[in-house]
């Protein structure tokens, strides 16, 4: 397959950055690749919280650990001061890295399997700030009830393996193995909304048989180098399967840019974004289910 040079234009899918803005009560906010803020005023919960967003050359050639500067900036910009749990979808640099930071910022708890909590352990959170989960055992932080339930990362995984000692910053990015990979299920107690964070688009077959949510955020990274029947299947095991019908996006854009700049996709070196869009538009049309990106920094409503 020759290689293509350059990266897609986000431009060409404008029409589908349409999830509904937000009024009082719940909403949920994008801030890059699968981190998402979920919030209902009064209790809020946050996937990865991945903020340092380091540059490709420091991550390919240094080492790497949490900016605290980009973290500050990201969490009041978003207008975050507490949360009740961060979750970290799995534990690779561009999910993991700042985790810790932001639960300590915030007051959180950092929830996760036995990889999370040796990130959380390196930077130095007591034991009492680390939730270990049970794999399909809900757990209830404010107004939110939250099941993990275990999943796969998508191929290629380039840094395998769990993570078996505390990791303490500045490290290489290898030392931010995938540990456990969760489709993360989250339903708002108040009101019964539901939705799935598949943060990574890998997929355990069958894993999600009986779950249901009204939204799936929807992780496509590396899902553009995929074969079709993989994508197809990706979709089947996530979004078809739970009954959602909204898909957005996430974890297309370029996490080696910070947020301060605007967002792009990944390059064509790493994930083909228009391939994935053009498996997944004609999915989402025959299943009847809105196709969408989220917009960062928006307080959105896909429920609505």
């Amino acid at each position: 397959m020759r290689l293509r040079l350059g990266r897609p234009d986000i431009a060409t899918y404008r029409d589908r950055f349409d999830v509904p803005a937000a009024g009082v009560g719940l909403a949920v906010t994008f801030l890059g690749v699968s981190t998402l803020l979920i919030e209902d005023g009064v209790s809020a919960i946050m996937t990865d919280g991945y903020f340092s967003r380091p540059s490709l050359a420091r991550v390919g050639l240094r080492r790497i650990a949490p900016d605290p500067a980009r973290i500050d900036e990201a969490l009041g910009r978003a207008g975050v001061a507490t949360l009740d749990a961060v979750i970290p979808v799995h534990t690779h640099f561009d999910h993991a890295l700042d985790s810790a930071v932001v639960a300590e910022r915030t007051g959180a708890v950092l929830v996760g399997g036995g990889s999370a909590a040796q990130v959380g352990r390196g930077h130095g959170l007591p034991a009492d700030r680390l939730v270990a989960v049970t794999p399909g055992a809900p757990m209830r932080f404010g107004g939110f009830e939250v099941t993990l339930i275990e999943s796969h990362h998508c191929p290629p995984d380039r840094y395998p393996g769990t993570i078996t000692a505390p990791v303490v910053p500045p490290v290489r990015a290898s030392a931010f193995r995938c540990g456990e990979a969760w489709s993360t299920l989250v339903r708002h107690a108040g009101s019964g909304r539901s939705a799935l964070v598949q943060g990574s688009a890998g997929f355990v077959p069958g894993a999600l048989d009986g779950a249901s949510a009204d939204v799936t955020y929807l992780g496509v990274g590396q899902l553009g180098i995929q074969p079709d029947d993989y994508i197809e299947r990706y979709w089947h095991e996530t979004v078809r399967t739970v009954g959602a019908r909204r898909a957005v996006l996430v974890h297309w854009d370029d996490f080696f840019r910070p947020l301060t700049r605007p967002l792009r996709a990944l390059p064509f070196a790493g994930d083909d974004l228009d391939r994935t869009m053009s498996v997944l538009v004609p999915l989402a049309d025959r299943d009847g289910v809105a196709l969408s990106f989220p917009t960062v920094f928006a307080r959105e409503n896909p429920w609505a």
